[in-house]
Parts: C-alpha cells; sequence; structure tokens
C-alpha cells in the first residue's frame, strides 16, 4: 500500500486521513513548513494579549504498518526488505503471490487490467524515490504488491485506485532502472501472516513510533501483524512539524464542529505511538467530541500525534490532555527496539480484507493517515 493521513509512497489507510505519494508528501510537506513559518511570522507581529494555538506534531500519514522514512533509515543501517518488512508487520513471513494475478485498476473513469509485476513496477517508481538504497525500494515493492492482491475498493469492479486512495500507479512513465531492478529481485514476493496474504499499509513518516490499526483506523478490528513499534531509525529532525494559527483561523477551520467561540482543544485518549484516538473541541457553548482523524482533518495536520498548546504573549499554557500520556514541550521519543530479524519464507493462497476508512494525508497501501 502506499504512505493512508495517504501519499504516493506508503500503503494506505481509511479513516478518512489518507496518505499521498512521495513525492507529493514531500512537497506537501515543505509546504506546510513554509506556511507554518509564515503564520509564526504573522503571529509574532500580532497585537499583545491575541491567543494563538500551538500544534507540535510529529509524523506524515495514518502510521499503520510500514514507515517509508523508518524503512529508508533501516536500510540506510543494513538492514534487509525482509528486516524491514519483518519490522513494521509484526509476526509476517515471506510466501509467493498466485501465478499470473491480475490487478484490476480504476485509471479515472476506466478499468484497466495489469498483470501484477507491472502494476508493482508503476508503483514503487511512484511511491518511493528510486535513489533510495535497494533494500528499501525491494520492501516497499514486496508491500505494494501484497496490498495490491489484498485490497478490494471496487468491491467486484475494481481492487484499487490508481491514487493516493490505494497505492499511487503511475504506469510505465513511473519506471526507472532502480525501482524495476527491486521489483525483479522479489518477484512474487508477498507478506503472509498465519499463511495468508496481510493487509500492508505503509506511510511517509512515523515520528518515531507506528500506531496500532484499530488506534487509527477506528472502528476497525485489531490485527496482530499491524501493532505499533518503535521506529528507531528515523530522522526526527524531519518528522517532527509546528504549527501556529490565531484562534480565529483555528476557529474558522472547526466551523461545523464548534459551538460558540473557540476556547481549546483537550485530548482524552491516545494510541500507543502517542496519536490521538479521541478528544474535546472546548467552545463557549460546550464541548464537541471528535475523533483524532477528524481533528487533524478539520486543522490540517500532518497526522494525529498533536500536543496542543495556548500561548498569550510570552505565556504559554498546555492544553488539558487526559490521555495519560507524556506532554512535554516535543513529542517524546520511543524506546529503541531490537534489531530487526530476518523473516521466514512461506506460502499461502491469495486473500485479504480492505482497509477501514482513513485519515486524510494519503498512506499508500489503502486508507488516509492520522
Amino acid at each position: 500500500m502506499p504512505r493512508v493521513f495517504m501519499l504516493a509512497r506508503m500503503p494506505h489507510i481509511v479513516s478518512t486521513y489518507h496518505r499521498p505519494v512521495i513525492a507529493s508528501g514531500r512537497a506537501r510537506r515543505a509546504a506546510r513548513l513554509l506556511v507554518g513559518t509564515l503564520a509564526a511570522l504573522a503571529l509574532a507581529s500580532a497585537p499583545a494579549g491575541a491567543s494563538t494555538l500551538l500544534i507540535e506534531g510529529a509524523g506524515d500519514g495514518h502510521g499503520v504498518g510500514m514507515s517509508q522514512d523508518g524503512a529508508l533509515g533501516y536500510a540506510k543501517h543494513g538492514a534487509t526488505d525482509t528486516d524491514i518488512l519483518a519490522h513494521y508487520y509484526t509476526g509476517t513471513t515471506i510466501g509467493q503471490a498466485p501465478a499470473k494475478a491480475v490487478v484490476r485498476v480504476l485509471v479515472g473513469a476506466k478499468v484497466v487490467k495489469v498483470p501484477l509485476e507491472r502494476y508493482v513496477r508503476g508503483v514503487v517508481a511512484a511511491e518511493m524515490p528510486a535513489s533510495w538504497p535497494l533494500a528499501a525500494l525491494e520492501a516497499q515493492a514486496i508491500a505494494s504488491r501484497t496490498y495490491a492482491l489484498t485490497s478490494h475498493a471496487g468491491g467486484g469492479r475494481f481492487d484499487v485506485y490508481a491514487d493516493t486512495r490505494s497505492q499511487v500507479y503511475l504506469g510505465v512513465a513511473a519506471e526507472t532502472a532502480q525501482t524495476n531492478a527491486a521489483v525483479s529481485a522479489t518477484a512474487g514476493q508477498i507478506v503472509l501472516y498465519g499463511g495468508q496474504p496481510a493487509v500492508t499499509y505503509y506511510f511517509a513518516s512515523s515520528g518515531g513510533m507506528t500506531e496500532n490499526v484499530e488506534d487509527a483506523f477506528l472502528g476497525s478490528q485489531p490485527q496482530p501483524w499491524l501493532r505499533g513499534v518503535a521506529d528507531p531509525f528515523e530522522s526526527r529532525a524531519t518528522s517532527t512539524w509546528t504549527i501556529s494559527l490565531s484562534f480565529h483561523s483555528a476557529a474558522a477551520r472547526l466551523r461545523g464542529l464548534l459551538m460558540g467561540s473557540l476556547r481549546g482543544i483537550e485530548v482524552l485518549t491516545r494510541g500507543a505511538s502517542p496519536r490521538i484516538v479521541s478528544a474535546e473541541i472546548l467552545g463557549s457553548r460546550g464541548a464537541t467530541p471528535v475523533t483524532g482523524p477528524q481533528l487533524a482533518g478539520a486543522l490540517g495536520l500532518n497526522s494525529t500525534w498533536a500536543y496542543f498548546s495556548v500561548t498569550n504573549g510570552t505565556h504559554v499554557k498546555r492544553e488539558p490532555d487526559r490521555s495519560g500520556r507524556p506532554a512535554a514541550g516535543s513529542p517524546p521519543a520511543p524506546a529503541t527496539p531490537a534489531t530487526p530479524a530476518t523473516q521466514a519464507t512461506a506460502t499461502g493462497p491469495e486473500g485479504g480484507a480492505q482497509a477501514p476508512g482513513s485519515l486524510t494525508t494519503a498512506a499508500t497501501g489503502g486508507v488516509a493517515a492520522g
């Protein structure tokens, strides 16, 4: 899958938080950093006494499954493709796809039948930069191949969208020698759990830890291979972000969810990572309960890993957080996991289930991010 907050380079999720392709994700991330910087400069010149909402967060995408930035880090530290997949998809093995498998792709308004290996070549080049280490590209190829076989986005009509609602597919035009080499080196390989193809969500950046599927795609059932794990090799320098909004701007983004004038945001529960699962928008006329994906989508956040403060002049006050998770100035860093183990090899029939709705950034592999 591609990266579900979903981009052209990650598996995807469903909560109405989808993730975009790598190129799109990086472009969007840069744009958001620019917007955040401009907003901060504007707020610095705001009248004294004007309250602003400060949001500190980490990650890009829904957070379930494989982090593409994390896979890059693992590859740079000598991990193989199977090491990477075994780390992000707990308890899985590597098996073989059915012979002559075909993927039905919705391209525009037309359903196109594409042989599985040709389809994967058109996805890997769209989801991950060709300049990345071969091990990362190979892990992406296996995850994308598995996602295609386990996705049923269009029911009986088609399997996957050609965009971030599933994973980005750009066809022959996107192929490169390096990404095609990664696909060839892993030809037919897919991720299995218990002998069955496992839904392989992926996304752009974890912020230091991935998330349990049921805490990112709300309403979905827990899956043993989609558990939150520490992501020690992702660069926190590039995966953390800060946004400042005037209360007026924040209230405008929360229109339809806010009752009265904005007073603040209170987090109620967090997942393993700790992405927000539930919160309340505090208004002068009452509190509105929201899910983490709803809140992130409304505010335009990269992910649901976010902490809130209110600033007034030089005074900064942390917003209420009943989750019991640390609320220090910056998101907490997760513990470093053990060195990844190499996966065993197994075979199994095709199978899998469609991911539930996601967050709003693209995550390839099936859903929007949170």
